[in-house]
């Protein structure tokens, strides 16, 4: 059963051409917005000819592909490879300009945890323990996000019905919770690197992602 939401509205938005290191442009219509319930400054980002791709899921075609993506500075600006968040990101922006759709940017650095509760889950991680263990060592939640700005997003910009591009099965159900008619989701490629292997394991042994590693050798 979904529950009622406060209602968010659009507070700015504004043209930003965007450019990644490996050469990759395109240009983006980035939302702020007023009254997100947990007061973070959540961003959306409509790339491709996202108004048209809203337009033709409510007039009942293909669900607008949506991508939400967790804020990671290590990984999406410094380019980590103890995580595969950068390269997802790149991945979501190409793909998701193709149809039009949007890229929901959530401030939610170390699965809800913050910036400096995921450097010292880092430190736990050094010494053994996965990502998960390490929150949790913490006396943290081993994945503290909510998706309730994103639903709130989603509603402003009248994108109600979605497919999302995730491997992780909990943003589809929080937000089918959240009153969002979630279609489908699309699997992300696989990033892999010798630093994030044990990383993505963890997603799939312990928080169920659809990331298929009987690939890797």
């Amino acid at each position: 059963m979904s529950r009622a939401l406060p209602s968010a509205t659009v507070r700015t938005q504004v043209t930003v051409p965007l450019r990644f290191s490996d050469g990759y442009a395109t240009t983006a219509r980035v939302f702020s917005f007023h009254g997100l319930s947990d007061g973070g400054e959540h961003l959306a980002f409509g790339v491709g000819d996202w108004a048209a791709a809203l337009d033709r899921a409510a007039a009942g075609g293909p669900p607008a592909l949506v991508r939400p993506h967790s804020e990671c500075l290590t990984g999406d600006v410094f380019g980590s490879q103890r995580c595969d968040c950068g390269p997802q990101l790149r991945e979501a922006v190409e793909r998701i300009a193709e149809p039009g759709g949007l890229v929901l940017y959530l401030r939610q650095e170390g699965r809800g945890i913050g910036l400096y509760a995921k450097l010292d889950a880092y430190a736990l991680q050094d010494s053994g323990l996965d990502t998960y263990e390490a929150n949790l060592a913490l006396g943290r939640g081993a994945d503290e996000r909510d998706y309730t700005v994103a639903a709130q997003m989603l509603l402003a910009l009248g994108a109600d019905r979605v497919a999302l591009l995730t491997n992780n099965p909990d943003k589809a159900e929080q937000l089918r919770r959240l009153g969002i008619e979630v279609v489908g989701r699309v699997p992300t490629a696989l990033h892999l690197s010798p630093a994030n292997a044990g990383y993505l394991a963890a997603k799939v042994s312990r928080a169920a992602h659809t990331i298929d590693l009987s690939v890797v050798p």
